[in-house]
């Protein structure tokens, strides 16, 4: 193991220190409990009253989440858009606009109303010729709503100078009619726009090979644009746009968290003997159900890496049909009962993580129309997704809607995500060494020779993707410890 790597492994090790503070007598969870043998001491469970503000569900998890949320990160600017604001709304597809609307909002007394007109072109609710902004170490933070998402097509912030000649551009949403969107109907929406993110440049503004902006400096103008699918009109509404601390201001390279979906054994035999050569761990999001059966892990498998190699251990789901069919097709008593099932069985059997992810990424509303996101905050402390329109940050935006980026594999005509555009000139760890993130990966089998499907990675293809990790000084991190730096 190189000096870098045993550095890397050391910072890894102290900041679990950090979290096991019970010694041989316990060890403190991360929700604020602690071990007492086989049985975790919890908080006290939310009042009937507030849990039924979840979708009328009023049985009290047995195992509530600690609340340690992500601190909200202060703006160091910031436009709210109340009285004389200044912004415009306009655009060859707007229809209407209200510049000071009182109808909806979730800051102040009013926001900003645009209606498209249904014809794809560009609305915009934007403003030149500010006081220049300095956008080194910083993210932009937006707050926004689409009343109905039906007839939305994507969503993309410019960034520039001259009048917007010279910009960077976030497209930062395209919606999907039929996979989980970030953005659904009817909801306030934070969204985190950090440098690994531009997805294009104009003017004298450039990206290099790297990712790597130009300039992030003398901004003074900016443009929310919205574009619908020319099949009718989208209502949208603009709260905040806001510069805020980013990723890099703590970890100046990012942070890489590598984790394993639906409790393959091959994590155990493949996965881990290579991460620990690099000193690496994981998580894993374990479906309760398998454990114990056919090609899947073992409750002493699961230990060993836990408490040897320091992975975490986290939850998927209980049932493995509900795995299959996701929990958007049953009814929010159903997916809560699950939620609940799984995070008893992970506590009863020495699994103090709180994080989460959807089967199949899939946090839509239940067929009763609970959204599943909100049925997990009654459990767990994070969800992950598996949408990848942008990277994930410090503090997350929405931590039950953690982006991800899945399907890496080093097969051939496979499809999914080609591990070279991960680790290529220019790909994700690039953009994450070069301007800081939390760059979440899904895997999920590992086998010993070519992948065959998307979801599998060779164990040559693995030790590659690791290589470049530790190549560039991407400090690696679980969920759950990740975490911890904002709770």
């Amino acid at each position: 193991m190189s000096k870098k790597q045993h550095r890397g492994r050391d910072g890894a090790l102290s900041r679990r220190a950090a979290l096991l503070m019970g010694g041989t007598g316990g060890v403190a969870l991360a929700g604020g409990g602690a071990w007492l043998g086989s049985v975790a001491a919890q908080p006290a469970a939310a009042p009937a009253a507030a849990e039924a503000a979840i979708g009328g569900l009023t049985t009290p998890p047995a195992y509530a989440p600690s609340g340690r949320r992500p601190k909200h990160r202060r703006a160091t600017w910031s436009q709210q858009f109340q009285a004389s604001h200044g912004w415009t709304p306009g655009g060859t597809g707007t229809a209407s606009a209200e510049a000071n609307d009182t109808s909806a909002f979730v800051r102040g007394t009013q926001s900003v109303r645009v209606t498209t007109n249904g014809t794809g072109k560009q609305s915009y609710v934007r403003k030149t010729g500010m006081t220049a902004l300095n956008l080194t170490n910083k993210m932009i933070r937006l707050v926004l709503r689409v009343d109905d998402v039906t007839n939305l097509s994507k969503l993309v912030f410019y960034l520039g100078s001259g009048s917007l000649a010279n910009h960077f551009a976030w497209t930062f949403h395209a919606h999907s009619k039929t996979a989980a969107n970030y953005v659904q109907s009817g909801e306030w929406v934070t969204v985190h726009l950090q440098w690994a993110d531009v997805t294009s440049a104009a003017g004298t503004y450039s990206l290099s090979a790297s990712g790597t902006p130009s300039t992030k400096t003398g901004f003074t103008d900016m443009s929310f644009a919205v574009y619908d699918n020319a099949g009718g009109p989208v209502t949208y509404r603009l709260q905040a746009v806001e510069v805020i601390p980013d990723t890099a201001t703590v970890f100046p390279k990012g942070v890489v968290s590598i984790t394993f979906d639906d409790s393959h054994k091959s994590v155990h035999d493949l996965a881990r003997p290579v991460m620990d050569q690099f000193g690496y761990s994981g998580t894993v999001y374990n479906i309760a159900d398998a454990i114990g059966t056919g090609s899947f892990l073992t409750v002493g498998q699961m230990r060993s890496m836990q408490d040897y190699s320091g992975w975490e251990m986290a939850g998927h789901s209980y049932a493995n049909a509900t795995h299959t069919a996701s929990y958007p097709k049953l009814t929010a008593e159903q997916a809560d009962d699950d939620f609940r099932k799984l995070r008893e069985w992970l506590v009863g059997n020495g699994f103090s993580s709180e994080h989460f992810a959807y089967p199949h990424g899939a946090f839509q509303k239940t067929s009763d129309g609970v959204p599943v996101d909100l049925i997990a905050s009654r459990h767990f402390t994070t969800a992950r997704s598996i949408i990848s329109e942008t990277i994930e940050s410090f503090a997350p935006a929405m931590p039950y809607r953690l982006k991800a980026l899945t399907g890496i594999n080093d097969g051939t005509g496979i499809g999914g995500t080609a591990l070279s555009k991960v680790t290529g000139a220019g790909g994700r760890l690039d953009r994450c060494a070069n301007s800081g993130d939390w760059l979440i990966l899904c895997l999920h089998k590992v086998v010993d020779g070519a992948p065959a499907t998307s979801t599998e990675i060779g164990k040559a293809g693995l030790a590659a993707l690791m290589k470049a990790i530790d190549d560039r000084g991407i400090q690696v991190l679980t969920v759950e410890e990740a975490m911890a730096y904002y709770t």
